[in-house]
């Protein structure tokens, strides 16, 4: 028999979650897509949202500030309505599921989110069958995807597809981005066959700032859109799911019934409301430092910062063997600089461009690489 401690109902100081010191001002972290997060951080943010706007209260989901991210959103993407998500894979699943109607068969790429980290969720819950494209590849191509719907179509059983869904940028490849010209052709051609489309953009605004094409003509392409709140637009959790008012209506009944009708979801909504504030401009502004600042580290020794073809925010920074890692970083972090490194043997890793990039000109980053550098030669 199990007894539960008397004291359990006073936490003691050393149960009790400490609030950690802020962030340095000047702090440039290359790894992530947003800027870091930490509970002073978000308190703070939301005591400046209280005095500048105000709390409107959701009652499970719906209303209050829940409404006006959600309002926001359809505005910023020229969608007509939006739904909040607690999750982007309930966001894709439910987007999915309502697009494929009685056509359970939908076409995702094999290294999608949805297919290879979401348990089946589509599979097991709602009964549709994924055909996964492109092994290992960030996209297919629209003749791929032909040559599957006719064989679904044409087949001894007639099974047809419902639904497809592009993830980009493909996370589980760098990064990488669906070419605009291969998105539209494929988005194109499910319109004319009667197959809704569905884009998971959790990093849309990754892809934009990369590409220079507006997340709202990236979203024109597709029937439905998920875009992450917490990855960048400093909320702890949830996303937005845009699409037709038709599509979009009672679809916080589905959201509910999967246990997604959060109470108090305002706090997330009015964190990411704040962060969207200029935030297209910023990272656009921050890709364009980054780019200007990588292309000044190459003509020094020791380092060279590439690309991925088709990329979005993530560099490829190879260093070369006569340095002491462990110096270089330290001495990049003594001057509020943050890299982190991949395997030492292969001395291969990846730099990520975010808005924290726009905290120190790219002459003092410059400069202060250089010094990292020079200082951790063996």
């Amino acid at each position: 028999m199990h007894t539960i401690p008397t004291d359990t109902a006073q936490p003691t100081q050393a149960t009790r979650i400490p609030i950690e010191a802020p962030l340095p001002d000047k702090l440039v972290n290359f790894s992530g897509d947003g800027e870091p997060k930490s509970p002073r951080t978000m308190l703070q943010t939301l005591i400046e949202f209280e005095e500048e706007v105000g709390f409107e209260a959701d009652s499970y989901s719906l209303g209050g500030n829940v409404q006006r991210i959600e309002e926001k959103f359809a505005e910023m993407l020229g969608m007509e309505a939006a739904v909040f998500m607690p999750t982007g894979t309930l966001a894709n699943h439910l987007a999915v599921r309502k697009l494929c109607g009685d056509k359970p068969r939908a076409i995702v790429q094999e290294q999608s989110h949805l297919y290879q980290d979401s348990g089946d969720c589509v599979s097991r819950l709602s009964n549709i069958n994924l055909v996964p494209l492109a092994k290992d590849r960030a996209h297919f191509t629209v003749e791929e995807l032909k040559r599957v719907v006719e064989q679904s179509e044409e087949g001894r059983v007639l099974t047809p597809v419902g639904a497809l869904m592009i993830e980009s940028p493909v996370r589980r490849q760098d990064g990488k981005v669906v070419p605009f010209g291969e998105m539209q052709a494929i988005t194109d051609y499910c319109r004319e066959r009667g197959i809704g489309t569905h884009l998971d953009g959790a990093r849309l605004y990754m892809m934009s700032g990369a590409t220079g094409i507006s997340a709202k003509t990236y979203a024109s392409l597709f029937d439905t859109v998920y875009v992450s709140l917490y990855k960048y637009f400093g909320a702890p959790f949830g996303s937005v799911l845009v699409g037709t008012s038709q599509f979009c209506d009672g679809l916080y009944h589905d959201r509910r019934m999967f246990g997604g009708g959060l109470a108090s979801a305002n706090f997330a909504a009015a964190l990411a409301l704040k962060g969207v504030e200029g935030f297209e401009e910023r990272f656009n502004t921050a890709i364009k430092s980054a780019i200007t600042l990588f292309d000044k580290l190459n003509t020094l020794g020791g380092i060279h910062v590439g690309r991925f073809e088709n990329g979005s925010n993530i560099f490829p920074m190879d260093l070369s063997r006569d340095l002491d890692l462990d110096k270089f970083v330290k001495m990049l972090r003594e001057q509020s600089v943050s890299v982190s490194l991949g395997n030492p043997d292969q001395r291969r890793s990846t730099l990520r461009v975010n808005t924290t990039i726009l905290r120190q000109d790219v002459e003092t980053l410059f400069a202060t690489f250089r010094a990292a550098l020079e200082g951790s030669r063996l």
